[in-house]
């Protein structure tokens, strides 16, 4: 290790490694770049309870996973019934990193209720279903869950036939029901997720004031997420103050999820859930067929609807909509790549919007492109990794599989903080930024990680500051194992990483790991919360 950084195993707190977890259980690609504890069961989602059909409609779509892949692997492994017994599944893997779980409150909303009842707006639950819902919280606390997530997005669509583009269960949740939930947790010391509803940001203030802890016990919640979006700059500085005034005065204990770099997407044709913010965009998406999407986006009527949605502020947005700021990586007509959707419109003499339609209309998902959605500013992202509340994370692994990668977040981190100090201009120390992807995490989560003491299990990562390169920043496509022939979105810089510790075993090395890694027991355990 001789000039190398020597770390905990880092931490990643918001994954959608369910499915994934069961195909390849090594979860090799936040292994090698140090991760050693993962978190499932974000964003009100997990596979805890419930049928395997409603667990894959609830999945798929939401986190941009092939749903014929999920649901028969479900209908062919699922023998557990309760959360605990998903826990002593989970444990019987030969796990890569140590898995923690989150209860997901769309999977036992649907449990209690039926999952037809639990999309309906009109339907609310009985006393005999919320009670069965507070009795899956306490019996999942007790078994070790970190606590619970919920989802108040309505972007957030379901897949399958039966309820094919419905929000999912927990958006059709009232704060009384989340309240009545979130008793169980502040009592216990546990997590409350959550994902607020962008299109207006209003319900943010909801979640702060369910932190507050005058009288009473704060409530640890985590929102998703402090970003520096585009479609709406200064509101991350808001929020934030809003957090320090809520944890200072009102003592609460609020952290916001953070990505320490920038949010960018790439999109397959309209496969990307930001077009789930309008309607028009959730009714092209409803359809499974590029032919029968491009004999939708010919439609005139069509075209005016979304057009006008996509126009329209009446409502709040994550994406910032401009097609000037995109860049097209791939298509079967190689005059358009390199050229934004707005270049295009402009060469074509048309509106960028009708370009985009017409795009996708000639070659579906076979038009690939990207944009950058927010923390395109370095210095306002330096300031929110500054931010007292916040926790580093927000990577999604094992979802969006075509749009994201930010599987190696935390070498991310260190790249910009080991940058901005050869550059002269430090804003955060090594050590600190290592803090606040390891123990900070781990810690305020309720895990038994993050830490390298006497006596502590050994997940330990070795750094190479030689390594952190812009390399780290080059994305890539990569074989996914398990799904036919799916090539997932990674981004690998070999040179960072000189080696990662598993529970004090050798799992990685540059670019090659130990043999039986994932596929024998040994490395990762599953992590309950801390008592």
């Amino acid at each position: 290790a001789a000039g190398a950084w020597v770390t905990p195993g880092f931490v990643d707190l918001h994954t959608h490694y369910d499915a994934e977890v069961e195909l390849a259980p090594g979860l090799t690609e936040s292994v090698r770049h140090g991760v050693t504890t993962v978190v499932l069961g974000s964003c009100g989602l997990s596979l805890a309870c419930g049928r395997p059909s409603d667990l894959a409609d609830m999945f798929c779509r939401v986190e941009g996973i092939p749903r014929a892949t999920v649901a028969p692997l479900l209908e062919r492994i699922k023998d557990w019934q309760t959360p605990a017994e998903y826990l002593e599944h989970l444990a019987g893997l030969p796990l890569g990193p140590h898995v923690a779980n989150l209860l997901g409150h769309s999977t036992i909303r649907a449990h209690a209720m039926g999952l037809g009842r639990s999309l309906d707006a009109s339907v609310r639950p009985t006393a005999d279903e919320l009670h069965r819902m507070e009795q899956l919280v306490e019996q999942a606390l007790d078994a070790g869950y970190l606590g619970l997530s919920i989802n108040t997005l309505p972007w957030d669509k379901m897949d399958g036939d039966q309820f094919r583009s419905r929000p999912t269960p927990s958006v059709f949740g009232t704060w009384g029901e989340y309240r009545r939930l979130a008793r169980i947790l502040r009592r216990r010391g546990r997590v409350f997720q959550g994902v607020p509803n962008l299109r207006t940001k209003a319900n943010i203030a909801l979640f702060l004031l369910a932190s507050t802890g005058l009288g009473r016990r704060p409530l640890k919640t985590t929102i998703i997420a402090l970003i520096d979006a585009k479609a709406a700059r200064g509101a991350f500085r808001l929020a934030a103050v809003l957090t320090r005034l809520t944890n200072r005065v009102l003592r609460g204990d609020v952290r916001f999820q953070a990505l320490p770099c920038p949010f960018d997407l790439w999109t397959d044709g309209m496969e990307v859930p930001v077009l789930e913010e309008i309607g028009a965009g959730t009714e092209a998406l409803h359809l499974r067929t590029d032919q029968a999407r491009a004999q939708l986006l010919h439609d005139p009527a069509y075209r005016r609807r979304f057009k006008r949605q996509w126009a329209s502020r009446l409502l709040g947005r994550a994406y910032h909509r401009d097609l000037y700021q995109t860049e097209i990586v791939d298509a079967p007509d190689p005059a358009v790549v390199g050229r934004s959707i707005g270049q295009v419109a402009d060469a074509r003499g048309i509106d960028p919007v009708d370009a985009y339609l017409d795009l996708v209309a000639e070659h579906g998902r076979a038009l690939r492109w990207t944009t950058v959605v927010g923390n395109d500013r370095p210095r306002w992202l330096e300031w929110i990794l500054r931010r007292p509340d916040i926790l580093v994370g927000f990577s999604d692994a094992g979802a969006h599989l075509r749009n994201m990668a930010y599987y190696n977040f935390p070498l991310r981190m260190l790249w910009r903080v080991h940058q901005a100090q050869a550059a002269g201009r430090p804003f955060m120390s090594v050590e600190r930024a290592v803090q606040r992807l390891t123990s900070e995490i781990a810690q305020w989560m309720g895990l038994e990680a993050g830490t390298l003491r006497e006596g502590d299990r050994a997940d330990v990562v070795v750094v190479d500051p030689a390594g952190l390169t812009e390399a780290v920043e080059r994305v890539e496509e990569a074989a996914m194992p398990g799904f036919d022939d799916l090539r997932r979105l990674v981004r690998r810089n070999d040179e960072a990483v000189r080696a990662v510790l598993v529970s004090g075993r050798l799992a990685y090395t540059p670019g090659r790991f130990a043999e039986g890694f994932g596929a024998a027991p040994g490395y990762g355990t599953l992590l309950r919360a801390r008592a």
